[in-house]
């Protein structure tokens, strides 16, 4: 399945300091190779999840498509008296897991993603990417990620998303508090399901709803979950649900 992305460049004398200042990782790790990172609300919600590359005279921004002008505006709001110029690039995102073609990087959320390549054409090798996804709970925009997610509870910190040390972003005070002050109630899991059950399907425990069903391969799927209310007797309409991790 061929992913719909854009691509936005960043240039600029100020774009290292600009992009610095936003987003929930250290741009340093896009200098050699992808860094999977985020843009917040002051709220610490996710507006974007996206790959920042780091070319000699500016960054890439790779982020899906139907969230990209949300982004772009945002971006373009921050930008204030900042030496930094916002454009779309025509480029194209291949991806594939077998060998790298030359120029293509590794997907920093997990090896098991394979590489990803910018260029003027696009393509995909056939890999089952929703398999992969949720055989490594890799939540995906559309499909678990969306504008009112929290990325602790998505799990950008095991997906390499997010960077701690690097100093303020915008939403770092609630990420933070969220890391050091308070055990993660709600997130992402994979779960096995036993019996026809849709992405979108409400998990319930007795009388009580404790999560959502998301992308579904085989009977493996990954699942939004309540930590607190998830046990054993789990549903997803008339199908058995069993947390694994």
């Amino acid at each position: 399945m061929t992913q719909d992305r854009s691509i936005i460049a960043v240039t600029g004398t100020d774009r290292e300091e600009f992009l610095q200042g936003l987003v929930t990782n250290d741009i340093a790790r896009a200098k050699d190779g992808l860094a999977y990172a985020a843009l917040l609300t002051p709220q610490g919600k996710l507006i974007a999840d996206f790959f920042l590359k780091g070319e000699s005279d500016r960054f890439l921004i790779d982020v899906a498509a139907d969230v990209a002008p949300q982004l772009f505006q945002r971006l373009s709001m921050y930008k204030l008296r900042a030496d930094v110029a916002l454009a779309e690039a025509d480029l194209k995102v291949s991806r594939g897991t077998g060998p790298a073609p030359e120029g293509a990087l590794p997907d920093p959320r997990h090896a098991a993603l394979g590489w990803r390549l910018y260029g003027a054409q696009t393509g995909d090798d056939g890999s089952d990417w929703t398999a992969l996804r949720v055989e490594h709970l890799i939540p995906e925009w559309g499909h678990e990620l969306g504008p009112e997610s929290y990325i602790l509870e998505a799990g950008f910190e095991r997906m390499n998303g997010v960077d701690f040390r690097k100093g303020c972003y915008v939403g770092q005070e609630v990420t933070a508090r969220m890391k050091h002050k308070t055990e993660l109630r709600k997130g992402f899991a994979r779960v096995k399901v036993e019996g026809p059950a849709e992405p979108g399907t409400e998990i319930t425990s007795g009388e009580k709803i404790v999560g959502t069903l998301h992308s579904r391969a085989g009977d493996r799927a990954i699942a939004w979950l309540r930590f607190d209310r998830a046990s054993e007797g789990m549903q997803a309409g008339e199908a058995r649900v069993t947390r694994l991790d």
